[in-house]
């Protein structure tokens, strides 16, 4: 069980309480944010937007810039810990980390998570039910366990949860979460020739690759139950 680490001022039982615990955290993170935010001329409320690598088991926030409306990269995590192997989730109880395209809306997120905070980031979605995938609860949340999730450290997650909340309130709806295997480098993925992945894997490739030319996520459909960008 958590305990409020040696920053947090709350008791026991206030931070027992989701709602006190998230409000303190974002209290305590917000100077410290705003100016590492404001050294790479960002600002704290900008929406975000969330990638992971599962090979280099990393964690991307991007900022979307107020005039240009493109993102850029603020900062990267390393995931602590992530269980499973490359390739998408498929069943409760897999412990497969999934693959594909989420998003997280303000109901999503979880200030009393018993992994100190957590967000669920939407598994399964459209393409996953669409394929008969089955699981629940996949969480980017603290501490340093994980079975399906993507634990992030208890530090690390109070600087992911306050730029993402922070977001929320400001009005951004939710915010895209990408979850690749690996950078979807054309030379990365011919190395996966004959994985039996790859045909999902190129289908992802076509969201990295709209992102990393466009500089804005794409709005992200399911045609004849592969994914579709626009």
């Amino acid at each position: 069980m958590h305990s409020p680490d040696h920053h947090s001022t709350l008791s026991h039982k206030d931070y027992a309480r989701g709602h006190l615990r998230e409000k303190d955290v974002i209290y305590r993170m917000t100077p410290r944010m705003t100016k590492e935010l404001a050294e790479k001329g960002m600002k704290l409320g900008s929406p975000v937007f969330i990638r992971i690598f599962k090979e280099s088991h990393e964690l991307e926030i991007w900022m979307e810039d107020t005039k240009t409306k493109k993102f850029k990269l603020f900062k990267t995590w390393k995931v602590a810990a992530m269980s499973g192997k490359l390739g998408p989730k498929l069943a409760e109880g897999d412990l497969q980390a999934p693959e594909g395209f989420y998003y997280v809306a303000k109901s999503q997120m979880k200030p009393d998570s018993k992994f100190h905070l957590a967000f669920n980031i939407g598994y399964p979605n459209s393409y996953d039910r669409a394929h008969a995938y089955t699981g629940s609860f996949i969480m980017v949340h603290g501490n340093r366990v994980s079975a399906g999730c993507f634990a992030m450290t208890d530090p690390g997650i109070e600087e992911i949860y306050t730029l993402c909340s922070q977001a929320l309130t400001n009005g951004q709806p939710f915010f895209r979460i990408h979850v690749f295997p690996f950078r979807m480098s054309a030379t990365r993925l011919n190395k996966a020739k004959g994985h039996r992945w790859h045909a999902f894997w190129t289908n992802l490739k076509e969201g990295y690759d709209w992102f990393e030319e466009k500089k804005t996520p794409p709005n992200v459909a399911l045609k004849e139950e592969r994914y579709t960008f626009e």
